[in-house]
């Protein structure tokens, strides 16, 4: 993964000048130590803060160490000015925890109150305007405080990611898909930077590509990753022209940004122009950490991204596609597996997703549109689809979005893909989510998603959703269990 940050990590203590600075120094020595056990590494701030100069001092030495995420930690109960001014002023990821009391033996010299200084400090956060990652439970011993800073390194990768990254786009949505149709103006609250661009100018790019000398090395790369799913040879040419099209695009328009990914048109005209289908192209940019969104989804894209920042693996994009039919459920699924059918939903697109996340997969052409564009031939412009059902194991689907009134909203679900032969066509796999069903209509119907979800494989639903609270995303859709009813659900079932 090249296109994600390196996430450099400091701890800094605070103290309130009538609490022992020791006490605040001892117990963050503890938190480094056992963060340290657990094969971390980290950047221990010398200077513990207890006024505003301090604080500065403490500053100038994280800015020195390159460090990029900040855990403030209060070793007793801190200074509620000078720790919320260092979240200010570092202006990268910011996590707030506490130490909690470490023995009944020395509660009189050894009280920290930390328990306590929370409280303030949430409060001081919310006057300045500071988001900050705060965990479920914020208070703990060395070792609890410890594994609350490995949940945060997730968020905080894709928080420094978001903050330098540039969207390109090329085409506007294809007609009757408004549903990927976003108001942009949350991308750049958000701090993410969006290009767009015509279909014409990726043509024209495509065409200055065509004797590059690269092609025949792409083409080998190719070759070796489909092994005897290599079915359409023909293909690859100009695939590869393709992809090393959208490379150095990205190469000379990332601009300021450090981090690129793609929402490209990829139908109808594509085909009759470009004379292939993108898709195999796309997984193969989503391997190195590059999504590339079907559709000019670019909510889409942005989702994905999130995904490989938190799971540092490659993610894909898929429709909520279709139902699984009942004598299929029956056949493979009940009394196999804890779900019901309406758990149960196929996920679906083309063919974009990574080779390393499908059970077997080959080179096909976009059934869909050669019904349209090649009815009754052998397929030819339609070719470019990376076929086959995808890996059974955990999955995390979730969506970052903007609505049509330009509010940020967001939904995670954490689920798996069955290992349940899908029948069927295009890169798809059985997916399983408990309460699927309500899910999809109080959560997806209810609140407008489109049909576009990320797919990150694992389960990431935790750190997803501290990201989305981060982000400001004021309520988190996710699959409510049995007896925790939905706002717009029914109780008289």
């Amino acid at each position: 993964m090249n296109n994600i940050p390196e996430l450099k990590l400091g701890i800094v203590a605070v103290s309130r000048d009538c609490f022992p600075m020791e006490l605040s120094v001892s117990r963050r020595q503890a938190v480094v130590k056992s963060f340290k056990e657990l094969g971390e590494e980290i950047f221990e701030c010398e200077t513990t803060i207890e006024n505003e100069v301090h604080m500065r001092k403490a500053l100038a030495e994280i800015k020195a160490a390159n460090v990029n995420a900040l855990v403030v930690y209060l070793g007793n109960f801190g200074p509620e000015t000078s720790e919320t001014l260092i979240a200010k002023e570092f202006g990268g990821p910011v996590m707030f925890v506490a130490a909690a009391e470490e023995t009944g033996d020395n509660l009189v010299g050894g009280r920290g109150d930390a328990y306590c200084g929370m409280l303030n400090a949430s409060y001081n956060l919310a006057l300045r305007n500071i988001r900050a990652y705060i965990p479920e439970y914020p208070v703990g011993t060395a070792s609890e405080v410890a594994e609350m800073m490995q949940e945060f390194k997730p968020v905080a990768t894709a928080l420094l990611g978001l903050k330098n990254l540039k969207i390109i786009s090329f085409g506007p949505r294809p007609q009757d898909f408004l549903a990927c149709n976003a108001p942009i103006k949350q991308l750049y609250n958000l701090g993410v930077e969006i290009e767009e661009n015509s279909e014409l100018d990726l043509f024209a790019a495509f065409n200055e590509h065509a004797e590059d000398p690269r092609i025949p090395e792409v083409i080998k790369s190719m070759e070796d990753e489909l092994g005897e799913g290599n079915k359409m040879p023909g293909i690859l040419p100009k695939l590869a022209q393709y992809e090393i099209t959208l490379l150095d695009w990205m190469e000379e328009h990332k601009g300021s940004r450090e981090y690129v990914v793609f929402a490209n048109k990829c139908w109808p005209s594509f085909q009759t122009q470009f004379g292939f289908v993108p898709c195999y192209v796309n997984s193969r940019l989503a391997t190195r950490g590059i999504p590339v969104s079907c559709e000019v989804d670019i909510y889409g894209a942005l989702s994905e991204y999130i995904g490989t920042c938190v799971s540092n693996d490659v993610v894909t994009l898929l429709d909520i596609n279709n139902t699984v039919p009942a004598d299929l459920y029956e056949q493979d699924i009940k009394d196999k597996f804890q779900y019901t059918l309406k758990d149960t939903f196929m996920g679906f697109h083309c063919g974009n997703t990574a080779s390393s996340k499908l059970s077997f997969c080959s080179m096909k052409n976009q059934m869909i549109m050669a019904r349209a564009l090649e009815p009754d031939q052998e397929p030819n412009i339609t070719r470019g689809t990376l076929e086959g059902d995808i890996i059974p194991g955990e999955i995390t689907f979730f969506r970052l979005q903007s609505n049509a009134d330009a509010e940020l909203t967001a939904y995670v679900a954490e689920g798996e893909v069955l290992p349940v032969a899908t029948r069927s066509f295009g890169a798809i796999g059985i997916f399983a989510i408990p309460e699927m069903g309500r899910f999809y209509r109080h959560v997806l119907i209810e609140n407008r998603y489109p049909h576009h979800g990320a797919v990150a494989f694992g389960h990431y639903g935790k750190a997803i959703y501290n990201l989305f609270r981060y982000l400001g995303v004021k309520e988190v859709g996710f699959n409510k269990s049995k007896g925790m009813l939905y706002k717009t659900e029914n109780p008289f079932q």
